[in-house]
């Protein structure tokens, strides 16, 4: 039998991204799959993706791969949550949503401003 060799960088971590490929294929199918999905598979597919995760080196190969695989990414970042908060998370649609959200505040508050403000009609008013 003969023996593989995974190449490692300088700082000892996989360079090879191979088996994190299949692994974030098969953890994205597993989320969009239309037919239930048994939550032991899925967790160990899970699980041996975080693994990979820990080995392999940080760059823009891994990047790439988090970039195509959402369910990959997201996995990736509660991994990592600790060290960089939710870092793959996209900042611009967080932003326009907070923006909508402080919009949509202000539009409310500017209604029940004039509804307390103006003023009450008198039933009485015009009859003697």
């Amino acid at each position: 039998m003969t023996a593989t060799h995974t190449p490692t960088s300088t700082s000892g971590h996989k360079a090879d991204l191979t088996n994190t490929f299949v692994l974030a294929e098969l953890l994205e199918r597993l989320d969009h799959s239309a037919i239930p999905v048994d939550a032991a598979q899925y967790r160990i597919v899970a699980e041996h993706l975080a693994s990979e995760f820990s080995e392999v080196e940080q760059g823009v190969e891994l990047r790439a791969l988090l970039d195509t695989h959402p369910a990959a990414a997201e996995l990736y970042e509660n991994l990592n949550y600790q060290y960089a908060g939710l870092c793959r998370s996209a900042l611009d649609a967080s932003l326009a949503s907070e923006k909508l959200a402080k919009q949509a505040i202000a539009n409310a508050m500017r209604q029940n401003h004039r509804s307390t403000t103006q003023p009450k009609e008198d039933p009485q008013h015009g009859k003697s």
